[in-house]
Order: C-alpha cells, then sequence, then structure tokens
C-alpha cells in the first residue's frame, strides 16, 4: 500500500529529498561552491548509468536532490549575508512598504537601488517619516549592521527576515534622510514590475483609507483580505482572529486566490476558447499576486491554480499530492529559505491534509441526496475542508503561536462566506466607489461577530508549546492513521 501511495505521487520523493538538503545546507557553513557542484554531477551522471536497476536510480536521483538543497540553501544565505562597512554610508534607497509605527521608530522596509539589497530601515518618529509612501525615493546616511539573532518564543527573528530576503538593517536618525528622485534603470526588471504594483495597491489603498466610512478595524481587515497590507491591523483585532480560528482569513492564501479564481472563470467564454480563457485567468491570478507584493503563500496558491488550469484543459488529475509536490519542489528551487517560513509551511500542510483527507470522506454521503439537499451539501463540504484543514495546521499552530482555536469551525461557517462577499464587493466598489460604505459595514459586522465569539467560554486553549520533536511525532501518528484508515477503505 506504501508503494503504491508512493507510486502514484513520484514527486514526492523528490520534494521529501529536496526539503532534507535545504535543513542540512541551514546547518552547516559553505565557504566554496566548486566541490557541491562536482558532487551533484556526479550523482546525477550516477544515475543515468543506473538505468537499469530502478531502485538503485531513485536513490541516485534523491541523493542528487539532497546535494541540490545543500548548494541552493548555502547560495542563498552565501547572497543574503553582506559585510556591510564600518560606520556610516550613503546610499539611495526606495520604499518599499508602509510605514509602520513603533514605540519609538517608524518601521520600514528599502531596497537599496545600487544592488537590489533590502533593508529593514528604522526612522526617527516624526510627521516626515510618516508621511512617506511605497516608491518614494530616499537618500539615507546611516550605519548598516548585520541581522542580529533575536527571539520571542518559538520565532527566530533573524530566520524571519532572512527568509523575506532582507540582508541588513539601519536606524537613520531624523537629519540623516530626505526623500528624492533619482532613476531606477540600476534595479532589476522584476523589482521594478514589483514596485509598480506595489504602488498601486498603495494608490488602491489611500482611496480606501480616505474615505468617511472608514473606521480603523474594518479599514485594517478589508486591506488585509483584499490587498494583502497588515499594516493597519492592531493587536486585538488580531487577538480576536486568532482566538476565534480565524487568521487565515487576513493573510492572503489559497481561500482567497480560490474566490477570485471563481470570478475570473465567469471570463470562460466556451469549450472552443477554453485555453484563451483559461490562459486569462491565470494572468489575471498572476497580477493579484503582484498586486499584494509576492508573499510565498500566495505564490503557491497562484502555481497550484495555474497547474489547476492547464490540467483542466488535459482533463487531469488537478489537485493531487503530486501537483502540490511539484509546486513545493519549483519553490525551494528558487527560493530554499521558504522552508522556514511559517506562511509557507501552515500553507503547504492545510493543503496536503485537505488533498490526502477529503477523498477518504467520498461515500459518507450519497451524491444523489447531496445533490438533491444543495444545503446540506454546502454545509457538508464547508465542514470536511475546514476539519481537514485543521488537522494539518493544528500542530504548528500550538507550536508557533501556543494555541488551538475551539470554535473554528463555527468560525468558517460565518467568516468564508463573508470574506468571499468582501472579495466580491470590492471589486464592485472599484467601478462603483458609493458602495463602500457596505463594503466597510460588512468588515465592521464580521469583527463584531468575532469579537462576540471570542469571549464566550473556552474560546481557545492557551498556553500550548509542544517541542518541535512532539510537533514531528504529532504528524508521524496523523499519517499512521491515515495510513490505516486508506487500508480500511481499500
Amino acid at each position: 500500500m506504501r508503494n503504491k501511495v508512493l507510486k502514484e505521487a513520484p514527486l514526492v520523493k523528490l520534494a521529501v529529498s529536496l526539503m532534507a538538503g535545504v535543513i542540512v545546507g541551514d546547518n552547516v557553513s559553505l565557504s566554496d561552491f566548486q566541490p557541491l557542484w562536482l558532487v551533484l554531477v556526479g550523482m546525477v551522471g550516477l544515475a543515468l548509468l543506473l538505468w537499469r536497476s530502478a531502485l538503485w536510480q531513485s536513490v541516485a536521483i534523491g541523493l542528487s536532490f539532497v546535494v541540490l538543497g545543500v548548494l541552493l540553501t548555502a547560495w542563498q544565505e552565501h547572497d543574503l549575508r553582506v559585510t556591510w562597512p564600518e560606520g556610516e554610508v550613503c546610499y539611495e534607497a526606495v520604499v518599499l512598504s508602509e510605514p509602520v509605527e513603533k514605540p519609538k521608530t517608524m518601521a520600514v522596509d528599502v531596497i537599496i537601488a545600487a544592488n537590489g539589497w533590502k533593508l529593514k530601515c528604522y526612522l526617527s518618529k516624526d510627521d516626515r517619516s510618516r508621511a512617506l509612501r511605497i516608491g518614494d525615493g530616499l537618500r539615507i546616511q546611516s550605519h548598516i549592521r548585520e541581522l542580529s539573532d533575536w527571539h520571542v518564543g518559538t520565532l527566530d527573528y533573524r530566520r524571519y527576515l532572512e527568509v523575506h530576503g532582507f540582508s541588513g538593517t539601519t536606524f537613520v536618525a531624523a537629519h540623516h534622510w530626505q526623500k528624492a528622485r533619482f532613476p531606477l534603470v540600476q534595479m532589476s526588471r522584476i523589482e521594478r514590475t514589483k514596485l509598480f504594483f506595489l504602488k498601486l495597491r498603495s494608490r488602491l489603498l489611500a482611496r480606501l483609507k480616505s474615505h468617511d466610512a472608514a473606521s480603523q478595524d474594518a479599514y485594517a481587515v478589508v486591506a488585509a483580505m483584499v490587498l494583502g497590507d497588515k499594516s493597519a491591523l492592531s493587536r486585538d483585532l488580531k487577538d480576536v482572529y486568532s482566538v476565534t480560528g480565524a487568521s487565515h482569513v487576513l493573510a492572503l492564501s489559497g481561500l482567497h486566490l480560490s474566490i477570485i479564481y471563481m470570478l475570473l472563470s465567469l471570463l470562460n467564454v466556451g469549450r472552443r476558447w477554453q485555453s484563451v480563457s483559461q490562459l486569462l485567468m491565470v494572468l489575471g491570478i498572476w497580477a493579484f499576486v503582484f498586486l499584494v507584493g509576492l508573499p510565498v503563500s500566495v505564490v503557491r496558491s497562484a502555481m497550484m491554480l495555474t497547474a489547476y488550469g492547464l490540467l483542466s484543459l488535459g482533463h487531469r488529475d488537478k489537485m493531487s499530492v503530486n501537483t502540490l509536490a511539484f509546486v513545493a519542489i519549483i519553490l525551494l528551487a528558487v527560493s530554499p529559505l521558504s522552508l522556514f517560513d511559517v506562511g509557507f509551511q501552515l500553507s503547504f500542510m492545510a493543503v496536503l491534509s485537505i488533498v490526502t483527507v477529503l477523498p477518504l470522506l467520498d461515500g459518507l454521503w450519497s451524491e444523489k441526496y447531496l445533490q438533491e439537499h444543495r444545503i446540506v451539501h454546502w454545509a457538508w463540504s464547508m465542514a470536511a475542508v475546514s476539519c481537514a484543514a485543521q488537522m494539518g495546521v493544528a500542530p504548528l499552530i500550538a507550536y508557533y503561536f501556543g494555541r488551538f482555536s475551539c470554535y473554528f469551525l463555527l468560525t468558517n461557517f460565518i467568516v468564508v462566506p463573508m470574506t468571499t462577499l468582501i472579495l466580491y464587493l470590492s471589486l464592485v466598489v472599484l467601478l462603483f466607489p458609493g458602495l463602500v460604505y457596505l463594503l466597510l459595514y460588512i468588515a465592521g459586522s464580521l469583527n463584531w461577530i468575532l469579537s462576540v465569539i471570542a469571549d464566550w467560554p473556552r474560546a481557545s486553549i492557551n498556553g500550548l508549546h509542544p517541542t518541535l520533536l512532539q510537533v514531528v511525532m504529532t504528524y508521524v501518528v496523523i499519517t499512521a492513521v491515515w495510513l490505516l484508515w486508506v487500508r480500511v477503505r481499500r
């Protein structure tokens, strides 16, 4: 049975091998990459020579992916760890994020125009720093520091910054920076494209925020759900969504892109033009991904939906473990350190759990009954998907956030339809701005409902702090139960 499962998803072994290589590469220090390249070439050559033995060829291919993971990880970490000059330096940078107010500073993400290195920049708090917007050019004189080790619970802040492409941090005094205009030709085309979409998002956010009806919490939720900007979310509002198990709707993921994909599917103009329709839908999805800043979870979802669209043209199995493994290989090949991103882990475990558990629930209700009772069908589908996803992410949520939400199932019955409504209405508001009142009212109503649920007795179990070994063993037990379930079904 185990061999049959692996045979149905051959890319899983390659994805696991690549992940193992990433973990090894993160724990070793390499100064010379040439020997590792030679080892990789040797392993690939050995795999080609072993074509007569399927078993040993598979072993050689798996080891090749392990070596590849080590090499790519060491390479990315080498690129990110820059040796900055001693003392203050002058440089031109472009603002990449809205300023976030800290107790004593305003934090913004900037990219150095000359070399493309990203910095976490802390400016003295004043009216000038508060007024900064995405795309503003800055001339800065400051001392740039390497990323320092800083842990808060299970959060490794240095690793968080590395995963998101930062190479250093800097504090800039009020009189050591000024706004400036300069050409961006030194920046890569991909960075300029991202900057264009981020500036577009900034204008949309400014239009929404300037509206008289925009209460802070309602605006914050719409900005997070629709455009992926979570800078306006207050700590109390985040806690309400966390306690009720609704945090996933504030972080753009597969749910949001699936809703947008369903809306774009209305562009389908028939079987004759099916290829054109799928191309338009895929381009629309990727335009949205660039608009929200290319977060890892959204890129993963976009790649899954792209694969879904392409496979639907050939009438093949669209959403499978094999497809998920393919997406993981591509993402880790581009950015190996994404493996350590919490959003990456939660996103993949949720989808993996859904695509493996849901097929085992087929047959519990007859297709005829579900077709005749649409409300039951919707409720059952919602409950099954919610429970399957929760099974996959609960151990990680307990490890990183120390919490389990007891009313997650009830919450999903509320937040998923309202999130769908908010996303659809946001697109309508672009054409009819007067409906922004209704959009903000719905977001405010969602906040109120969740705050009521958060005040219920035992809304969440707090203080959970499993060790990494306990989390791994929990997934081992879940996998064992799943394998037993598969055997019983067969």
